[in-house]
């Protein structure tokens, strides 16, 4: 079932330089989506319009068939979706097991085990922890979230191989298991390699092909 879709959706810098050009997507639950392309593409101004962060120049992000523009960027932000920023965005003064807290009301221990944090480090202010481990707990905190929508910003880069293999693993059991709709941005051909669906930006342009076995 398509939860997020996209339609004629252009943007443009304030120099006018247009990096989206009428893009058309539709994105079910149950399925990880991978988005490709050059640097300066576009891929995170794409993942800022599917989370409400920005507004497109024309076009419409709609959500379980709703425009988010009319029913409110800011709703859509705080009900629909959970993100996984490259800078992590953690309060600084807080604890792992304290911001992914903040995300949902599930215990939040079990979630950050299973992304490879102790309940020591848990317990640690997240300033005191490498920047591998604070990327954990940005993954923990967006997959404890209670939004049917998660979108990471290369949610692996700071990972060594072994651990981004082991995230990339566990954020598609949360699409297949969950329902969850994946939507990740990535240079990484391995990540692409695992998701269900992979998408390329490149010259404003975004095509799908759902053979991401092909990816090379």
């Amino acid at each position: 079932m398509n939860i997020i879709e996209v339609k004629n959706l252009e943007y443009a810098y304030e120099n006018k330089k247009k990096v989206l050009r009428n893009i058309n997507a539709k994105m079910e639950q149950g399925k990880m989506y991978a988005i490709l392309g050059p640097s300066g593409c576009g891929k995170t101004t794409l993942l800022s319009l599917l989370g409400g962060l920005d507004s497109p120049v024309s076009g419409q992000v709609l959500y379980q068939g709703e425009d988010i523009g009319k029913t409110g960027l800011a709703q859509h932000r705080r009900r629909n979706v959970a993100f996984i920023f490259q800078s992590y965005n953690l309060i600084d003064y807080l604890t792992p097991m304290e911001n992914v807290a903040l995300a949902s009301k599930r215990p939040p221990l079990p979630v950050l085990e299973q992304l490879g944090l102790t309940k020591k480090e848990a317990k640690r202010n997240v300033m005191k922890l490498s920047g591998g481990q604070q990327q954990r707990v940005a993954i923990a905190r967006a997959l404890a979230s209670d939004a049917k929508i998660i979108l990471g910003d290369e949610p692996t880069g700071n990972l060594d191989e072994e651990t981004a293999a082991e995230i990339i693993s566990i954020l598609k059991e949360t699409a297949h298991s969950i329902g969850k709709c994946v939507i990740i941005v990535t240079h990484s051909n391995e990540l692409a390699r695992q998701a269900d669906v992979v998408m390329r930006l490149q010259k404003g342009d975004l095509q799908t092909s759902n053979e991401a076995c092909k990816i090379t």
